[in-house]
């Protein structure tokens, strides 16, 4: 199907102009009937290439964003007023990989505890999720990360998550998995819609 280069316009001035990113069904929503929506995303990422921004697909939605090469000028250097800490960062990357996982789940692999505080962190940001609750005696809840995560960190979708080859070569760990990401060179980072032991929320 040939694209309408006004579909293009209408779409790129719908991006633009949008505070968050938008799917393919509001896209659709907003332009004549009969536009071919893949298409016309297509043309726009084309077009966008080489372009000061890309457009780019993060958690199944459309946004334009900076350029990653050209990201460096728009740094600023500034104090952080509140950090996240080693527990909370460790708790966000068990769930990220492990999902759905229960808090016991994510105290057996890191070893330790869990404060509530620390899942406090994570909610405030909007980063985690309840999921469902395990069909298993006490009926503990499970954890999943949110679109809000996927677009932080600037993915599409939940699989793709650095695997363990990858983090290795970028030297974030060590020869052999260990610690928290033991599990991680087998981990399985396809968002389920539901576990089987699981029972949605």
């Amino acid at each position: 199907m040939t694209v309408e280069p006004e579909h293009v316009r209408m779409a790129e001035a719908l991006l633009f102009a949008a505070t968050e990113p938008l799917d393919e069904a509001t896209l659709a929503a907003r332009l004549p009937d009969g536009a071919d929506i893949d298409a016309v995303l297509g043309t726009l990422q084309e077009q966008y290439k080489h372009r000061g921004v890309n457009l780019t697909r993060l958690a199944g939605k459309w946004t334009f964003l900076t350029a990653p090469d050209l990201s460096w000028m728009l740094e600023e250097e500034r104090e952080t007023t509140r950090r996240m800490s080693r527990a909370a960062l460790e708790t966000l990357a068990i769930i990220a990989y492990h999902q759905p996982v229960t808090r016991t789940e994510v105290e057996e692999i890191r070893g330790v505890g869990l404060s509530r505080g620390t899942m406090d962190v994570l909610f405030d940001a909007g980063w985690i999720r309840p999921r469902g609750r395990r069909r298993t005696p006490g009926r503990p809840v499970t954890y999943g990360i949110t679109e809000e995560f996927l677009i932080h960190f600037g993915l599409d979708d939940i699989k793709d998550l650095p695997g363990f080859d990858e983090l290795k070569a970028a030297g974030l760990l060590e020869t052999e998995p260990s610690g928290l990401f033991r599990d991680l060179a087998g981990a399985d980072t396809e968002d389920k819609e539901i576990d089987p032991e699981e029972e949605e929320l």
